[in-house]
């Protein structure tokens, strides 16, 4: 396998790896601790991503990037903060928190696959546009949630 594939495969295996852990953290049912925690995992999920590309990477500069991604990324963004801000209301934030597990993997997801493309392209953090990955991040953030849909054992065919 070549160097390129190689490194397509671990940057799928890492973005998969943080799809189920933002699902689990979608199943907190704390108001806000669940969104910090979320932004902490992707945070992780995109240094692992630069560092797998080589890509000069700012906790600063990931932190601004992720939160413009979330709001550039439309209604399926505003959908898990709305979430988890719902949790509050008693039964029927136990309900919503249920949801929030597939919005937080999705959106996870959906942000993992848009920074692999950047960084194929030979993007930086510090050319990426979030509204100009809008559009992409939509269609991933869809194909997130089937992804999310695919096993109910998370961990299934993945490799240590």
């Amino acid at each position: 396998m070549n160097e390129q594939a190689s490194r397509a495969d671990a940057a799928d295996d890492t973005v998969r790896r943080h799809l189920w852990a933002a699902a689990a953290i979608g199943l907190i049912p704390l108001p806000w601790v669940d969104l910090a925690a979320l932004a902490a995992l992707q945070l992780d999920m995109l240094h692992g991503l630069a560092k797998l590309y080589q890509v000069e990477f700012s906790k600063e500069r990931g932190k601004s990037l992720i939160a413009a991604l979330s709001v550039s990324g439309g209604a399926a963004s505003i959908s898990a903060n709305a979430g988890s801000l719902l949790r509050a209301v008693p039964f029927y934030g136990l309900i919503v928190g249920a949801g929030s597990a597939a919005l937080f993997g999705a959106a996870t997801y959906a942000m993992g696959k848009v920074f692999i493309q950047h960084f194929e392209s030979g993007g930086t953090l510090l050319n990426f546009d979030p509204r100009a990955a809008r559009d992409y991040y939509a269609k991933q953030y869809a194909a997130g949630q089937k992804e999310a849909a695919k096993s109910k054992n998370p961990y299934a065919g993945m490799q240590p």
